[in-house]
């Protein structure tokens, strides 16, 4: 019986004071705020492999490599995307970028698609 109260003894002061330096150590979560509207089109880069295995070997990459992508499943059919641009220029000049990027690591196969994002309903 001791020995129980000595343990709940122990763990209640263990909690003590428990809160008080986290505070202060802890950030405060990023304010997200909604996308601007924007007036003209905004377009994605799709990336497509050759296999559909490939999509996981290929979200890695660009993983690995900083290039920021989303995976969606779309009528059935996974598709890796990166973006929206706000134009096509720019969407032409991350498709260079990460062309060059699996030409450096002589990755073969790999389609990139520059497409136009449907307006939002």
């Amino acid at each position: 019986m001791r020995k129980m109260v000595l343990v709940i003894a122990v763990l209640a002061l263990a909690g003590c004071g428990e809160g008080k330096g986290v505070d202060a150590q802890k950030t405060k979560p990023a304010v997200v705020s909604a996308p601007a509207a924007t007036n003209g089109p905004q377009w994605d880069l799709e990336v497509r492999g050759e296999t559909p295995q490939a999509v996981s070997d290929l979200s890695g990459w660009l993983i690995e490599h900083s290039f920021v992508s989303n995976v969606i499943m779309e009528n059935g059919k996974t598709r890796i995307l990166m973006g929206p641009f706000s134009s096509k220029a720019e969407t032409e000049a991350k498709q260079a970028e990460v062309a060059a990027a699996l030409a450096r690591a002589k990755k073969q196969n790999v389609e990139l698609l520059v497409l136009e994002r449907p307006a939002a309903q």
